[in-house]
């Protein structure tokens, strides 16, 4: 009987116009998804909308959720290994302490997003088979408390993120944002708070950090060759071994 069940909901997601399903399609009947599909196979909410739906803790691992609309959804907790999300859109969603590892959110909305302590690896330093992509992707206004080592996050929008460390209450040690190592060539971070942020090694290139807020981050040897600085706040801020070629407002 429950197997019934599972196959009917995968057929009316299966031949349901992208529209129809337009925040309705409940937990229980995404859950009988998930679990129905089969081991070997990849659970597909491609193109279909879970907007504002209560997803969190759901496992969607290896799941296909391109252009699926999850805007304002509640993803905490949700595992999106491997998953997915190219051209997702996931504005204003909570991903806060969501499993990333090798996910795919490519030219994704995660405008507004809350991303703050993500499951980024298994143990305490990031493999690059676990990296997640970000590419062109739109993270404007997210919130980001997490690492991003290793990411490739090439032309991505971070305008006016929320990244800066709470310096508060931190007695075990400072829990910051890190991009060291991280692929963020021509990148956008204008209007960005961005304290105490880690961006060792990372690459800048042409990224902008105009009118950011970058006092006492770390950009150790970062390549920030023909980046603009014009009007940030670089108080503190390490460049030691940085490249700054062409470097536009750095003083």
């Amino acid at each position: 009987m429950r197997l019934a069940v599972n196959l009917f909901w995968i057929t009316c997601l299966m031949l349901a116009p992208s529209g129809v399903l337009s925040g309705e399609l409940t937990r229980p009947q995404v859950q009988s998804i998930l679990d129905a599909t089969p081991a070997d196979q990849k659970a597909s909410f491609a193109g279909k909308s879970l907007a504002g739906a209560d997803l969190h803790e759901l496992d969607f691992s290896n799941a296909d959720l391109s252009g699926a609309d999850l805007s304002g959804a509640d993803l905490r907790g949700a595992k999106l290994v491997r998953s997915k999300l190219i051209g997702a859109k996931l504005s204003g969603a909570r991903l806060n302490l969501a499993w990333i590892m090798g996910a795919d959110f490519s030219h994704s909305d995660l405008s507004g997003a809350d991303l703050e302590t993500l499951v980024v690896s298994a143990g305490l330093q990031t493999l690059p088979q676990e990296a997640a992509t970000f590419v062109g992707a739109n993270l404007s206004g997210a919130k980001l408390t997490a690492r991003f080592n290793l990411y490739d996050m090439r032309g991505a929008n971070l305008s006016h993120i929320r990244a800066s460390a709470d310096v508060r209450n931190q007695s075990m040690g400072l829990i910051r944002t890190e991009f060291s190592q991280t692929n963020l060539t021509d990148a956008n971070f204008q209007g960005a708070a961005l304290a105490r942020v880690n961006f060792a090694f990372a690459k800048l290139s042409r990224a902008n950090f105009s009118g950011a807020d970058l006092s006492g981050a770390d950009l150790t040897g970062a390549d920030l060759t023909d980046a603009d600085l014009t009007g940030a706040n670089t108080a503190g801020t390490d460049f030691t071994n940085a490249v700054l070629r062409n470097t536009k407002g750095y003083r």
